[in-house]
């Protein structure tokens, strides 16, 4: 008996009415302006040229209340634009790219996690397991000093990790921008996790004879979503200072934190977190308006949750399905998602459609009003962007996205593609993940980019961004030896 193809009719016609709809409410001012107008132009064919003129002669204009509507608008000009935010552009960016020497394949990390964790077999047997769920590939990279064993998580070790990082970083900027230390006013340095004194930050204003009176801030303990936050920073900075360069520097250094005991929750990090960096040259000078890559259109911060309760759930050892993974606990995809839930109401009606709005409005007043338990209207973010830029946490967080903001495999392949080839960088991933776009061939001028993070506290923060001009393929960069490569199938679980 053949097969009965399934009725398509009525998703088709759904499809087309909403399609309808989108239509009307973003041109519904063009819908009342052209009556309007065809109006005003049959009325002044009817009429005549004599009586148009005739009109037009009647009427009289004071001196004065001409003076004073001069005035008037000059006055709400200046005030516009004096009130007006300066634009902020990001000139460049550039991601740290490790050597192959320090490349960790998955028959060397176990071979290591076998001599180091020698007597807790079972921890042993968790790594594997967590490492064939993980995503990632067999080019992920640790600092030199995990490679020895017994690992040795020295502060000189991990000062060392921080100056080649964070210095190659800074002299590919340096060199693609043409930009001197002398011209950088302000100076950001995120990382979590190693926070030395004297700082980050320090290290780098001493390394390149940054100015006396440059602006330095040191930011640790904010998680992976630390970058925005850095963003957000530089972006009120340069509100206040007009005609400066702001440097950003994004990290994690994973040399101090190794983990060699016993405790599952505690050896995940060791499986996900690899060496990353990206430095990001921002300004708010006119003249880069033509050369720089993007505009910064908004930054949003929200935090949801405890953070105990926040750090319990990220080092979660049971995954959705109540198998040992990678996977995140169903606690921390709670709080995930009332920070992401907050973080749409918040960047929605900046970015969003007037037809996306409009439903996501209604639905809002519907739940508050008539009954809580309607389903939630997640917005079609897919009209607002062209390009989304998911934290490399691990897999679990970039599936969830992709199911609840209806993402196609294309949407998040570049941060499927990240986290297989560098792992999780923390707060330095979403720029490995524009590098992807980028090589690519992808981004084009006023094509927009939405970038979220997640980090302890619990945070979700996201950043929009406009392409200001159509960007080729670059000769260098992280993905410029394997570009050919990618995307690659990334299998569910990868038997070793």
């Amino acid at each position: 008996m053949p097969q009965v193809l399934p009725n398509f009719s009525s998703s088709v016609k759904l499809k087309y009415v909403k399609l309808g709809y989108q239509y009307l409410v973003n041109h519904i001012l063009t819908f009342l302006l052209i009556p309007i107008m065809l109006g005003i132009s049959i009325e002044i064919l009817r009429s005549g040229p004599r009586e148009t003129l005739t009109i037009l002669n009647s009427l009289q204009f004071d001196f004065i209340q001409v003076l004073c509507s001069c005035f008037l608008i000059i006055f709400v000009a200046t005030v516009y634009f004096m009130s007006k935010p300066r634009s902020i552009y990001l000139v460049d960016y550039t991601c740290y790219k490790p050597p192959v020497d320090c490349r960790v394949p998955f028959s060397t990390f176990m071979e290591h996690s076998r001599l180091i964790l020698k007597e807790n077999p079972k921890s042993v047997d968790f790594q594997m397991r967590i490492l064939e769920r993980s995503g990632l590939g067999e080019e992920t990279c640790l600092p030199p000093a995990i490679h020895h064993i017994p690992p040795t998580p020295t502060m000189e070790a991990a000062r060392g990790e921080a100056e080649m990082v964070i210095f190659s970083a800074i002299d590919d900027l340096m060199r693609n921008t043409g930009i001197k230390p002398k011209d950088i006013d302000i100076l950001i340095v995120n990382c979590s996790l190693f926070s030395p004194t004297p700082s980050l930050s320090a290290m780098v204003v001493n390394k390149y004879k940054l100015r006396s009176n440059i602006k330095s801030y040191n930011l640790s303990g904010m998680g992976c979503s630390a970058g925005l936050i850095s963003i957000d920073l530089a972006k009120d900075l340069l509100q206040v200072h007009p005609d400066s360069y702001a440097l950003v520097i994004s990290t994690e250094i994973i040399t101090p934190n190794y983990y060699k005991g016993s405790e599952k929750s505690m050896l995940l990090p060791n499986c996900l977190f690899r060496m990353g960096s990206a430095a990001i040259l921002l300004s708010n000078k006119r003249r880069d308006s033509r050369r720089a890559k993007y505009k910064l259109v908004h930054v949003v911060r929200t935090h949801k949750g405890s953070d105990d309760k926040a750090y319990k759930c990220v080092f979660e050892q049971e995954d959705l399905q109540g198998k040992v993974g990678i996977n995140l606990s169903k606690d921390l995809m709670v709080i995930a998602g009332e920070a992401l839930k907050s973080n749409i109401t918040t960047t929605g009606p900046l970015v969003l459609p007037a037809s996306e709005q409009l439903l996501f409005l209604f639905t809002l007043i519907g739940r508050k009003i008539f009954n809580p338990k309607w389903k939630p209207y997640i917005p079609d973010f897919k009209q607002a962007f062209e390009h989304f830029c998911i934290h490399a946490g691990g897999r679990a967080v970039i599936d969830e996205l992709q199911k609840n903001l209806q993402l196609s495999a294309e949407h998040v392949e570049a941060s499927r593609m990240t986290l297989h080839r560098f792992g999780n960088t923390s707060s330095s991933s979403l720029w490995y993940e524009i590098s992807y776009i980028e090589a690519k061939g992808r981004m084009k001028k006023g094509d927009r980019v939405w970038q979220i993070a997640f980090g302890s506290g619990f945070k979700c923060n996201s950043a929009v961004w406009k392409c200001n001009r159509t960007i080729k393929t670059p000769a260098e960069g992280p993905w410029d030896d394997c570009m050919d490569r990618y995307p690659v199938h990334i299998p569910e679980i990868v038997k070793m």
